[in-house]
């Protein structure tokens, strides 16, 4: 949530920083609403201030003999009024938040303006691997070599699921031991979070009101939701806290299957495991303090890109325009995979910064130590990383000419094989 005083103070500012996303602001029925709300705030608490003086003269008054019934009549029309005020007031701060929360993040100084077009790729690691024979796609290595039975995988939980099968797997679940090794010898820590998560967590995240149907929801017990993403709920972690200065930065990462619906339609060559339902996600996440996020940004998109370049993959790295960052980053960097059979680029880790965006929707807060000054903390996640396209690279950027794999270097400690065959 964007903090209401700077739409009270820069408007301008805001509606050219939400413009660079492509959204429209119009603050009409903010300004009105603002205006009202405050207005009545004043009327109200002056009226209050009435009301408490006169209520302390009915006991001298009775004491006095006078009729204390004209008075009566006053603070009674006095309360009603109240009321009135009070109920008016909570519907504008209703109408207030519920604006306010529909509003994106705006973006960062230095993030251009535009949507995929203007993108910008700002590094580039190792070369296009190339064949003097006809390179196989993904979806026919894995299966050739037993890796993945994706025809059972749609048996079983329809379009968009899959079914890792032996050394498919081990090699799933080496790549996912690697991350958790890097990460812990990196001073991470470790977090095992609920899968399943309550409306809260969705609002204070981002993704609600705005993306409610990308959830799988569950009604039976009030909404609950199959997390997206680890961050919706490491986000979560100190919703309504106020976290001491020495706490901060606080450095997590957690393992979780994801749950997407993934709205929309699927193209053609996006076949197997490019665009999938449920996949296996590591995800890093910092609370920072305010003048420590920059560099915390820094610090984990070099740390995702250390995690596919120690896997020998061939990527880039590329900051993303206002219009293709998330609704609640205020910063995205993407490290994006090559896909010999697609030619083309495909994301396997986003990185962010939210500044504090989620923090006002959560109510996260530290204390400064030596000021006991309270402001919001600042938030940061990344993939660290997503496996349902690191494994499509693995087997078309290393198939050899035999129709075999090679495993990466890395991942051979916990396969406990350097081919598949």
């Amino acid at each position: 949530m964007l903090d209401v005083n700077l739409l009270r103070n820069q408007p301008d500012a805001v509606v050219a920083g939400l413009a660079k996303r492509g959204y429209a602001l119009d603050l009409t029925d903010f300004s009105a609403w603002d205006a009202e709300r405050r207005s009545l705030l004043s009327e109200n608490e002056n009226l209050k201030a009435e009301r408490n003086r006169l209520n302390k003269e009915i006991p001298a008054m009775k004491k006095r003999g006078e009729d204390t019934a004209p008075l009566m009549a006053r603070l009674k029309e006095m309360s009603d009024r109240v009321k009135a005020m009070d109920e008016r007031q909570a519907q504008l701060e209703e109408s207030i938040r519920s604006f306010m929360l529909a509003l994106p993040n705006l973006p960062a100084e230095d993030v251009q303006a535009g949507g995929k077009e203007a993108n910008q790729v700002v590094k580039v690691f190792g070369q296009k691997p190339e064949w003097d024979y006809e390179p196989q796609n993904h979806v026919d290595l894995c299966t050739k070599l037993g890796l993945i039975d994706y025809e059972r995988g749609v048996k079983m939980g329809g379009n968009g699921f899959w079914l890792y099968t032996g050394k498919g797997a081990i090699l799933e679940w080496a790549l996912l031991n690697y991350f958790v090794e890097t990460h812990l010898k990196d001073g991470y820590e470790f977090m095992l979070p609920p899968h399943l998560l309550t409306y809260e967590c969705g609002l204070t995240a981002g993704q609600f009101p705005k993306f409610e149907e990308d959830v799988y929801r569950l009604t039976e017990e009030g909404f609950r939701f199959l997390l997206p993403t680890a961050e919706t709920a490491l986000i979560n972690l100190y919703r309504d806290e106020i976290l001491d200065e020495s706490m901060l930065p606080r450095k997590l990462f957690a393992y979780t299957p994801c749950y997407r619906r993934e709205a929309g339609t699927y193209r053609a060559s996006e076949r197997g495991m490019i665009r999938g339902h449920q996949f296996n996600k590591v995800e890093m996440f910092q609370y920072t303090r305010p003048e420590d996020s920059t560099q915390a940004l820094q610090e984990l998109i070099d740390k995702a890109c250390a995690l596919v370049e120690g896997l020998g993959l061939h990527y880039r790295l590329s900051k993303l325009a206002a219009g293709d960052c998330s609704a609640s980053m205020a910063t995205t960097y993407d490290i994006e995979l090559w896909l010999p059979s697609m030619n083309e680029y495909k994301e396997c880790s986003s990185v962010s910064n939210a500044r504090d965006y989620q923090a006002r929707r959560g109510n996260i807060r530290f204390r400064r130590a030596q000021t006991k000054k309270i402001e919001y903390v600042h938030t940061l996640n990344g993939s660290g990383l997503a496996t349902s396209r690191l494994i499509p690279a693995i087997v078309e950027q290393f198939q050899q000419g035999d129709g075999s794999v090679a495993v990466p270097e890395v991942l051979r400690k916990y396969t406990g094989f350097d081919v598949i065959r």
